[in-house]
């Protein structure tokens, strides 16, 4: 006899994945009401049709803007899907917003994914870490093996789709839009976006309190 799928079960798997209602209760139906297992087959499905929608253009959506505590840090951020009733619906919204708050988190994020860092910045990398003291003894193909994992991980740590997602570490965000992708059926892009720091690029003005009290004294 196959176990009954409660209402609290639906919910919950639901609350872990974001999926919808009748996808969350077919994948526990399918799994014997194992949440882990059920997750684990939402997460397939889920990857498998944000692939096949991966290539549909994406031009309505929002700007959605988070601002830091303090109001010293900002994000703006743009998030393209295929049309204005998803770019309405409040799943689309939660997502940019964590988006910008993951950008703001994440400041040595500078693209968005591996294929939008400039070839010639890779090459010069590659150049730099091939010459380096702690390798530079070493044969050839160890040198070009160690150098190829260090460009990698340098690589993801500069782009927001490869950063583990900040309210759920077990995922990165690229699964995080995969998952909305799933679960409002549409593509789903990140665009743009743009990072401001109060002061940043400014000279900042030095005080000597010392050096002024001295002038005064002097130039009286």
């Amino acid at each position: 006899m196959s176990k009954k799928i409660s209402a609290e079960n639906i919910k919950e798997l639901r609350s872990k994945t974001g999926a919808g209602m009748m996808d969350c209760k077919k994948a526990l139906e399918a799994t014997e009401g194992q949440i882990d297992l059920a997750i684990e087959n939402l997460r397939k499905k889920g990857l498998a049709s944000a692939h096949k929608k991966s290539s549909r253009i994406a031009t309505e959506g929002v700007i959605e803007s988070y601002i830091h505590a303090g109001s010293r840090l900002g994000v703006m951020v743009e998030l393209n899907c295929e049309t204005d009733f998803v770019a309405r619906q409040l799943e689309f919204h939660d997502l940019a917003k964590n988006i910008a708050m993951q950008l703001a988190a994440c400041q040595f994020v500078q693209y968005i994914s591996i294929d939008q860092i400039p070839k010639e910045f890779i090459l010069k990398e590659i150049e730099i870490e091939m010459e380096k003291d702690d390798i530079l003894k070493k044969p050839e193909n160890v040198r070009k093996n160690i150098v190829e994992g260090r460009i990698q991980k340098r690589l993801k740590e500069m782009t927001l789709m490869n950063q583990s997602f900040i309210k759920n570490p077990e995922i990165c965000v690229e699964d995080l839009v995969k998952q909305h992708i799933a679960l409002l059926g549409e593509n789903i892009k990140v665009r743009r976006f743009q990072r401001f720091i109060l002061g940043e690029g400014l000279e900042k003005k030095s005080y000597d309190f010392t050096q002024e009290v001295s002038n005064m004294i002097y130039n009286k």
